[in-house]
């Protein structure tokens, strides 16, 4: 080995400790970057052989780059509920371009927010990739760009009401009473009810109506029950002019002890007892609403925990409707399977977006790309899309981001080797230098 050799491999050890440098400047650049992966620079001893040389003669040192991609960052809580961490191996499908026909990307940078459109992308301007939900679940296997916008508002029907309420003991048997007879009953009959209330559902379209039940003594524990709609009366007129009114009828009994023993519907003995019937309201197609069964619940058989009956005044101590008034989209928030679902004022959720993550046979040979994303590569294999969950994909954790694997310790520590090892090789260079002036010095 001559000196020009000693010149060389000083020289390569120069440019691979200002290579590995960069690296190191890089990740501390990058200590607060979202998803950020550490790099580590690796060295490799060049042989003399691949340069001519002698076999097996080391000629000095190159160095490169290797990304430590499956490392799992620590994930830190933030305010925003489309801030997104993986809890796992997996990575967010992203797309260069708004309508999802543009580079498709890799990345755990979750920092999601809405642009002008609505649509979710990172602070680097990548866009989240996603299933549309609907009614049945998701509508399509492609792919698209998770949306918040075009996101209606949002009523549900009542399907099932309950009340709690006591029928006065001590009110006397009423005669004559008939719920057939428009004359004799408590619906603008002459029958005045012993105890009224009303109860408010809600339609198929999220609006309000009211229902309202009324009672009277007919015999020894026995009361009979009206239930009228007392809204737009046009809803349940039909095509004759007739109102349907009252919309449901029938008998309610107790024990000796004012437990309920049964609530009978009209034409139906309700056997075995029961204290729950199905109520429909005959919504007329003038309306424009969906037909409507509701599962209405007086109470447990053998028990006082609804209607009862007891030598007390008339009167409803609660009632508990389901369904909602129609609401507007308050927010959207993201649960752990990947589910978004957006939020409304009325306080139900409906889900529209249903986001998959992708897993990689080897993560670390993934492509690094701009924006602290990666691509497939022949070194990863193709991606396996899954959802949030299923397998090593993980979970997805909603306000929250997955922070930078940096150790600022280990970097500056990796600095300072570095340096010497430059130093070092700077002064291999000088030295050799030195040695071939004196080598020239000696001819003349």
């Amino acid at each position: 080995m001559s000196l020009y050799d000693a010149m060389m491999i000083g020289v390569s050890g120069l440019d691979a400790n200002s290579r590995a440098m960069s690296v190191f400047s890089s990740n501390i650049a990058n200590v607060n970057t979202v998803g950020y992966k550490t790099s580590q620079s690796d060295f490799e001893t060049m042989l003399g052989s691949a340069n001519g040389g002698a076999q097996g003669l080391a000629t000095g040192v190159m160095a490169k780059a290797e990304a430590n991609i499956a490392q799992q960052g620590a994930s830190f809580a933030t305010q925003s509920a489309t801030d997104l961490a993986i809890n796992g191996g997996g990575f967010f499908c992203v797309n260069t371009s708004a309508d999802g026909l543009g580079a498709a990307l890799y990345t755990r940078a979750g920092s999601f927010a809405p642009d002008a459109n609505g649509d979710l992308k990172n602070s680097a301007g990548l866009y989240l990739m996603g299933y549309p939900v609907g009614p049945t679940g998701v509508t399509t296997s492609t792919l698209m760009p998770v949306s918040t916008s075009g996101i209606g508002g949002k009523g549900e029907a009542t399907a099932n009401m309950s009340i709690e309420a006591n029928l006065n003991a001590g009110d006397d048997i009423t005669t004559g009473y008939d719920a057939t007879d428009p004359q004799h009953n408590m619906y603008g009959g002459a029958v005045t009810p012993d105890f009224q209330t009303t109860v408010n559902v809600y339609d198929s379209q999220g609006g309000t109506q009211p229902l309202q039940i009324s009672y009277v003594k007919t015999d020894a524990n026995t009361w009979s029950y009206e239930i009228a709609y007392t809204g737009n009366q046009a809803n349940i007129t039909d095509g004759n002019g007739n109102d349907l009114n009252p919309i449901a009828y029938g008998n309610v009994t107790f024990d000796s002890n004012g437990n309920l023993v049964n609530v009978a519907p009209s034409g139906n003995a309700n056997s075995p007892a029961s204290g729950t019937f199905d109520l429909t309201i005959p919504w007329q197609p003038s309306s424009g609403l969906q037909s409507q069964t509701i599962s209405f619940d007086m109470g447990t058989v053998g028990q006082s925990n609804g209607t009862s009956q007891f030598a007390a005044a008339s009167v409803l101590s609660g009632s508990q409707v389901d369904g909602a008034a129609f609401g507007n989209v308050t927010g959207v928030t993201v649960a752990a399977d990947g589910t978004v679902n957006a939020q409304y004022s009325n306080g139900l959720t409906q889900p529209v977006f249903r986001i998959p993550l992708a897993t990689f046979a080897n993560p670390d040979g993934l492509s690094l790309v701009a924006g602290n994303a990666y691509a497939q590569s022949a070194a990863s294999g193709t991606p396996v899309v899954n959802d949030a969950g299923i397998g090593a994909s993980g979970t997805i954790q909603g306000y929250a981001l997955e922070g930078s694997t940096v150790d600022l310790a280990t970097e500056f520590t990796n600095m300072i080797t570095t340096q010497q090892a430059y130093s070092a090789s700077a002064r291999v260079v000088s030295t050799a230098s030195q040695m071939l002036d004196e080598l020239m010095q000696m001819q003349h």
